[in-house]
């Protein structure tokens, strides 16, 4: 849709690259059950392409899709086919004034915290298929050097299989006036913004309702020196959605930026919004040979703004080839990633589906090494959920480490260890208070056998404890895949 309106005398190239996937998986314990292990072989091929434009400023388009048919042969093991789908577009259509996004993107995500952990590939027992998609039209104009403006509307739409949640449509429209080129160590800006979602259920009429996100601000900002500013913020929240405690009222925060270096930068701000004292912290750090990051964000949402926000690369795991390491750049866009051969794991880091209007806690961080001929990542994540209506929460808590050893120019070795814990109070689990750890051990070995053909095969052990009986369970499996791009 963003493409469709692309000037027709401009020159976009295009560059398609078919591929083809397939994989071999022996489990021991496909069904994740703590007391009737059952054996699995499971088959899959993924036919797919990839589409790029290039050689356009003015157009940029990035597309990923691939039909993954499944094959599991074992005791009551069934057949299935998921599409997956990354696409994200952009065009300047009138210069410097009219431009158009669009993204899309399906794939197969957690439905409970607490059910099978499993990719949908190997167990689809708690795994649905989510389908999202945006198209948001915009203008700015800058205004001399007195201020920037810009107008945004958004249409976006979040579908989930087997109605696991409310199909959400969404209409927003977004109005800011920045300063502009005048203003050197002052620097203010008028923000306004409301979203109207309507979710809809086929199942449970409870879900069928209306929510509304709308909020005004002002921020006014000093730069005391070249290295360090301050800042603060006022607004108003005039929200509607159910809860059971508020939804509206006055906020506002302060804060600070620090970059001693061109390498280094701080930002931090605390506040108070109607459901209470919020905090921001995000950082970066760069040397020759590490990379760190860290960052804290709170927000009101709802899982259809989740899933729509998908341009936001905190939002989204990312699973990126060894080979993409070496080509990010350190501001790497969602078509970086995307062209790096980068996919869309899940979103918020392995947090499930659920319904309602929740506080949305963030904490991400991680460091990566270049050691020579051993790449080295660590990885964090820390996210709570607190729900407005039932005044419940969820936690999602995963701390990773990852090792990949070049042996010679086409063989690689990798190792990975990640902890996981999901924890949650009884209202949602409809019983006792509720917190699973989650260990997964991988080895494996990756070949380049030729340009356009990769092979793996890789070791995984998964263990699962915890304080609900019948819950614990351990896996064992082996995957032998391989690559082939056309």
């Amino acid at each position: 849709m963003t493409l469709a309106f692309a000037p027709a005398a401009h020159a976009v190239d295009w560059r398609f690259e078919p591929y083809l996937n397939a994989s071999a998986t022996y489990t021991d314990n496909a069904r994740q059950s703590s007391n009737n292990p059952q054996n699995a072989l499971i088959l899959t091929e993924t036919p797919g392409f990839t589409l790029h434009s290039e050689g356009s400023r003015r157009v940029q388009a990035s597309l990923q899709y691939g039909l993954t048919g499944v094959e599991r042969i074992g005791n009551d093991q069934n057949n299935d086919l998921y599409h997956n789908l990354n696409a994200v577009g952009k065009a300047e259509l009138v210069k410097d004034f009219l431009f158009i996004d669009g993204n899309a993107h399906i794939s197969q995500e957690l439905i409970s915290l607490f059910g099978s952990p499993a990719d949908a590939t190997v167990n689809n027992s708690n795994r649905t298929t989510v389908g999202v998609y945006s198209i948001s039209p915009y203008i700015q104009q800058r205004l001399g050097t007195f201020a920037f403006a810009q107008a945004r509307y958004t249409a976006s739409r979040a579908i989930f299989q087997n109605n696991v949640a409310p199909n959400a449509n969404s209409n927003s429209f977004a109005t800011s006036l920045k300063s502009g080129t005048r203003f050197t160590d002052l620097n203010w800006g008028l923000n306004y913004s409301i979203t109207k979602t309507q979710n809809r259920s086929a199942l449970n009429s409870a879900y069928n309702t209306d929510v509304t996100f709308e909020s005004a601000s002002a921020t006014v900002g000093y730069a005391l020196t070249r290295r360090f500013r301050v800042f603060g913020t006022v607004g108003h929240d005039s929200n509607d959605y159910l809860s059971s405690t508020g939804t509206s009222g006055s906020f506002y925060s302060a804060g600070f930026g620090w970059s001693p270096t061109r390498l280094t930068s701080v930002e931090a701000s605390v506040g108070e919004r109607y459901f209470g004292r919020t905090y921001s912290f995000s950082g970066s750090h760069r040397t020759r040979l590490t990379r760190w990051t860290l960052r804290y964000s709170e927000d009101v949402s709802d899982i259809s703004r989740l899933v729509t926000n998908y341009n936001d690369l905190q939002q989204v795991h990312w699973s990126c080839p060894a080979s993409a390491q070496a080509i990010l750049p350190g501001n790497a866009t969602v078509y970086d990633l995307l062209n790096a051969g980068c996919q869309v794991d899940s979103f918020q880091f392995g947090s499930s589906v659920e319904a309602g209007v929740f506080i949305s806690k963030l904490l991400t961080g991680g460091v990566t090494w270049q050691l020579g001929k051993a790449d080295v990542s660590v990885t964090l994540s820390d996210l709570t959920r607190q729900y407005q209506l039932v005044q419940a929460q969820d936690r999602v808590q995963r701390a990773s480490g990852l090792i990949q050893y070049h042996l010679t120019p086409i063989i690689t070795a990798n190792g990975g260890l990640s902890f996981i814990r999901n924890s949650s109070g009884g209202v949602l689990t409809g019983g006792l208070a509720r917190a699973d750890d989650i260990m997964i051990l991988d080895f494996g070995i990756n070949r380049r056998f030729t340009n356009k053909l990769n092979g793996a095969l890789t070791f995984r052990r998964t263990q699962r404890t915890s304080n609900v009986a019948n819950a614990d369970y351990d896996e064992d499996s082996i995957t032998a895949s391989v690559n082939m791009r056309f």
